[in-house]
C-alpha cells in the first residue's frame, strides 16, 4: 500500500475541558498518513485518480476550525472517520497534538490508526 501524507498542519480551534479553554482558540498540530494505491494516478498523471492532499487539507482545516471538542481523542476519531468516509483511502494513521498543553513538553496528543492497513 502506498501512503499519501500531510505533516505539520496547524489549525486554531476551541479544544479542552477547562472553562478557560472553552473561551480561547488553541493550536492543534496534525500529521496524517493515508493508505491508498497511487499507480493509476502515476500512470495517467490525472489528479482525479489520486487522493488530493490539497482537498483533504481544506476539508480538515474547515472541520477543525469549526469544531469545539473537549478531548483530542474525540477530535482524532472524527478526523479519521471523515478521511475514511470521504476520500478513497483504506487506512489512516493520524497524529494529533496539542502543543503547549503541558509546560514541560513540546507537544502532547494521540496517535491512532483506523481502517485496513494491508
Amino acid at each position: 500500500m502506498d501512503i499519501v501524507y500531510i505533516e505539520g498542519m496547524q489549525v486554531e480551534t476551541v479544544i479542552g475541558i477547562y472553562d478557560w479553554e472553552r473561551e480561547i482558540k488553541q493550536t492543534v498540530c496534525l500529521d496524517l498518513q493515508m493508505g491508498t494505491d497511487i499507480r493509476q494516478a502515476a500512470s495517467t498523471e490525472d489528479i482525479d485518480n489520486c487522493v488530493s492532499y490539497q482537498t483533504v487539507s481544506e476539508r480538515l482545516i474547515s472541520f477543525i476550525e469549526e469544531s469545539e471538542f473537549q478531548l483530542v481523542e474525540t477530535m482524532a476519531e472524527e478526523i479519521a472517520q471523515i478521511v475514511l468516509d470521504e476520500f478513497e483511502v483504506r487506512w489512516v494513521k493520524l497524529k494529533l497534538g496539542k502543543p503547549g498543553a503541558v509546560p514541560a513538553a513540546t507537544d502532547v496528543g494521540v496517535i491512532i490508526e483506523r481502517g485496513e492497513r494491508f
